[in-house]
């Protein structure tokens, strides 16, 4: 048949058994979901596309391609059928020689720091996509020796502190946290210094011991850059082009004089990029399901799920109490708790939280002591931010919450 004739690399190397091709696909690390995608959907279809453009060798292979798909599942554009939209279709994959390069750039530069839909193989130069980087077979583990730049006792310190409060590092085990502080290299900048530029390759990741950064990106067909975030002391950036192999999505730029942290490449790969990703992966999945943050893009999602910490309650245990400061939101991820206003025979339950619910906003909001208790009614599981991260990270969502005042009256 085509699919045991032409096997296929769909960011793992198949082997023409199914067997050794599922077995490669289970060895991957990413959510089940996933692996039941590429295994069920993904293969046959592009089994039987490359082996069709292989049998035919066309002249114009993403024309074929596009019409292939149209003949074989009816795939067409909106607003239309046939050789017009298979125009269409064309025009935006970009499939005209001329235009390649063009769309290979805009493509890259979709979103700040996020996660690409197509992860760009550089030509001319060592760096592999992000696929074969994660999962070809030749991406064997290789005995690792992390850099040492030299540091006194006093500054390892305050580096350890500043990694500590980071969700990509707070995991590691205290040997790989010595290794990685002993890995970062100092970075001095004066004003309007730029340590990252968009498009280009990235070899370290930051992270802020004193000073603040602009995020600043130039979005397509758009001649002049916007600032999209600031970055200031303990924040880190640059990431996720060494997570993801993918290029700088935004430039980065000092406002005043900072110091910083830079961390290599390899380091981060070996020891930090793993335990990083699946959390990032598995929180973004959870948050997408949250009506609040329903429109928030995929870069903001992230950007929470890094700060998120996690509590767990059991039945019955007051996770807020009504006239304590307030100095924390909550998301439920899993199990419920109830919202209760006054006390002992005057005590009356003013809400019901499920997965996805979030409450303890309102102190946050307003600077005041918390106004309901809310207490768990099974064992839950919540996603916690801090009143630095709740302010800086859903600021822009604050007309949506405090709509939901309401609710609590």
């Amino acid at each position: 048949s085509s699919r045991s004739a032409f096997p296929f690399f769909c960011g793992v190397a198949c082997s023409s058994a199914s067997g050794a091709a599922m077995a490669s696909v289970e060895g991957l690390d990413i959510p089940d979901h996933k692996k039941q995608y590429i295994t069920k959907v993904l293969n046959p279809i592009l089994e039987d596309l490359v082996a069709a453009c292989i049998v035919e060798t066309p002249d114009n292979t993403p024309q074929y391609m596009v019409e292939w798909l149209v003949e074989k599942f009816g795939v067409s554009a909106p607003g239309g059928s046939g050789s017009a939209n298979t125009g269409a279709l064309l025009e935006a994959l970009g499939a005209g020689k001329e235009d390649e390069d063009e769309s290979e750039e805009e493509e890259s530069d979709d979103d700040v720091d996020e996660l690409p839909d197509n992860f760009v193989m550089r030509s001319g130069g060592a760096r592999q996509s992000v696929s074969a980087a994660a999962y070809g077979a030749w991406n064997q583990k290789k005995a690792f020796t992390a850099p040492v730049h030299y540091k006194d006792e006093a500054t390892k310190a305050k580096v350890r502190e500043l990694l500590s409060t980071s969700f990509m590092f707070k995991a590691l085990e205290d040997k790989d946290m010595d290794t990685v502080v002993d890995a970062t290299e100092p970075v001095t900048l004066g004003a309007s210094e730029r340590v990252i530029q968009q498009g280009d390759d990235g070899d370290f990741m930051f992270i802020i011991m004193e000073g603040q950064l602009d995020c600043l990106k130039k979005f397509a067909g758009e001649s002049e850059e916007k600032l999209v975030k600031t970055c200031e002391r303990g924040d880190c950036f640059g990431e996720l082009a060494l997570l993801y192999n993918c290029p700088r999505a935004a430039s980065v730029q000092s406002r005043g004089a900072c110091e910083l942290f830079k961390l290599d490449r390899e380091t981060f790969t070996n020891i930090v990029s793993d335990a990083a990703r699946n959390k990032r992966e598995r929180y973004d999945e959870f948050l997408q399901k949250v009506p609040l943050l329903k429109g928030v893009d995929s870069y903001e999602r992230s950007q929470i799920a890094d700060a998120l910490a996690t509590e767990s309650h059991s039945n019955g245990a007051v996770i807020v109490k009504q006239g304590d400061p307030g100095d924390k939101f909550y998301i439920i991820e899993d199990g419920s708790a109830k919202a209760t206003k006054g006390a002992g025979s005057d005590e009356r339950e003013v809400m019901e939280y499920q997965a996805g619910d979030y409450f303890g906003e309102l102190a946050l909001l307003r600077n005041e002591p918390r106004a309901a208790n809310v207490i768990a009614t099974s064992d839950c599981k919540v996603l916690v931010l801090d009143r630095r991260s709740f302010k800086r990270l859903l600021g822009p969502l604050d007309a949506i919450l405090q709509r939901g005042v309401e609710q609590y009256k």
